[in-house]
């Protein structure tokens, strides 16, 4: 019978970057978490990596994910997704980081977008009206 492995002292303390940014719910799949990586829009230490790059705790990422962006300090290593709770305590956001995400949530809450009430296609109504409308 075989005997596990037991993880090397230093093991214990690094992390493939992709598990951790789906531990810590940056990302909701680990997959889209590796694509990230992989897209250029993770940074370790403002350098592109690769998604088996090693994490280790103390370590700056800048992560860009959909209209956000964080500039975060890995606290903790892990590779279990836990709670909301729980993913908080593995970073902490820079205090510049906080702030303009802060300011461009408050600027996206002032400024709506017009197309955004639009939905899909026009009702029979909306399109009666548009027709009587360009047709004179």
């Amino acid at each position: 019978m075989e005997e596990f492995r037991k993880p090397a002292v230093e093991d214990a303390f690094r992390l493939r970057i992709d598990k951790w940014l789906w531990a810590a719910r940056f990302f909701k799949t680990r997959s889209l978490a590796a694509q990230a990586v992989e897209g250029g829009r993770v940074q370790l230490n403002g350098a592109r990596v690769k998604p088996a790059k090693e994490l280790r705790p103390g370590d700056e990422l800048r992560i860009s994910a959909g209209n956000q962006e964080w500039v975060v300090i890995a606290k903790k290593l892990s590779d279990r997704r836990g709670s909301a709770q729980v993913a908080r305590e593995l970073y902490e956001e820079t205090e510049e980081s906080r702030a303009r995400r802060e300011a461009a949530i408050a600027a996206r809450r002032d400024h709506v977008e017009p197309a955004s009430e639009i939905r899909g296609r026009p009702t029979k109504r909306e399109g009666r009206r548009l027709r009587r409308f360009t047709e004179g």
